[in-house]
């Protein structure tokens, strides 16, 4: 089969930019997606990291919507437990207005960075860590319900207040749950939300998550029949060893963050190369590279196919990883960009 095609984006800044580079270098890619025919764009939520640029997606999905034009353009996702639900609705009813029908607001319970920053943010956002996490299913009904043109009413001191994300809704963004465990799955189901499973960062349990939000879905006004999609890690090039290249750089990254290595920005690929993978970390590296589909055009856009089939969607969403040679322009990822092209070409 082939599944219509998405783009996730983290905002990956490397080791030759600065974070205005780095976002100047994902409007580009948003724009390639948006041409090429790719269903949605997503940018993800990651706080005090080197390596990513994307600390607020509802100031990206902004600036990417306001840069393209057909293109769903959402969060993938907003970490719910940083922020007061009113704050994310409000942000997201005003995307929604602004550019009607192309918002998703994609929603997870993760922290999205360390223990020290998630509660900077947690504290700011009304509550500590522990409290932001066990409200996350009231959070997510907040959201959804202060969305909605009609609003919700708020009682205070035995007088009931209007609250509205936005004076006069004419259209609402749909709510996904985003997860990598069980937890997610049967909540989505619960409530009967649209759900993803982070299969391009987990790569594993994907099958037990999804079999558990289809079989306890209960059908909602937001969705009436179980809607998923799946997420993977991709790098295309004009030959495999080309595309083997460029994903070792983020190969690196991985084995950094999963090994509690020291994070660094992205390196370019002459500097990864000479970096080289240690001995004691072969293992890992070849263990997370079977999840990833990283090759030329027709073998990628095949294993992608497979993979849609096998899990029974229609619909993957790429995390286009590929690094960048030296000499680069700096406001650019022409790699992440061929991704895109090649892969689209040959699906």
């Amino acid at each position: 089969m082939t599944p219509r095609l998405s783009v996730l984006d983290l905002v990956p800044v490397r080791s030759d930019q600065s974070s205005a580079d780095a976002v100047a270098a994902s409007v580009s890619l948003a724009r390639v997606a948006d041409d090429l025919g790719y269903h949605r764009y997503w940018v993800a939520e990651h706080h005090n990291m080197p390596a990513v640029a994307a600390t607020n997606p509802p100031v990206m999905i902004a600036l990417l919507a306001a840069r393209t034009s057909r293109i769903r353009v959402g969060s993938g996702g907003v970490m719910l437990p940083n922020h007061a639900p009113l704050v994310v609705a409000e942000q997201f009813a005003l995307l929604e207005a602004a550019f009607p029908g192309r918002i998703d607001l994609g929603i997870g319970r993760a922290p999205g960075s360390d223990p020290v920053t998630s509660f900077a943010l947690r504290h700011g956002a009304g509550g500590v860590d522990d409290q932001a996490v066990a409200r996350f299913p009231e959070y997510v009904e907040n959201v959804r319900a202060m969305l909605e043109p009609g609003g919700v009413g708020l009682t205070v001191q035995g007088r009931t207040h209007p609250l509205r994300a936005t004076p006069e809704a004419g259209s609402t963004p749909p709510v996904w749950l985003l997860g990598s465990s069980d937890y997610s799955a049967q909540l989505a189901a619960q409530l009967g939300l649209p759900y993803v499973f982070a299969h391009h960062f987990s790569g594993q349990g994907t099958e037990q998550a999804l079999a558990l939000y289809r079989d306890g879905f209960r059908a909602s006004d937001a969705a009436s029949v179980p809607t998923t999609f799946l997420t993977a890690n991709v790098v295309v090039a004009e030959t495999e060893e080309e595309a083997e290249r460029l994903a070792l750089p983020q190969l690196q990254q991985m084995v950094s963050l999963r090994t509690g290595g020291p994070l660094s920005p992205q390196r370019l690929v002459e500097d990864a190369e000479t970096v080289g993978i240690s001995a004691e970390h072969e293992g890992l590296v070849r263990a997370m590279r079977e999840r990833w589909y990283v090759g030329t055009p027709d073998r990628v856009a095949a294993e992608l196919g497979g993979l849609a089939e096998r899990f029974g969607v229609d619909e993957v969403m790429v995390n286009p990883v590929a690094s960048a040679v030296r000499g680069t322009d700096l406001a650019s990822a022409p790699a992440r960009e061929e991704t895109l092209r090649l892969l689209a070409k040959a699906s």
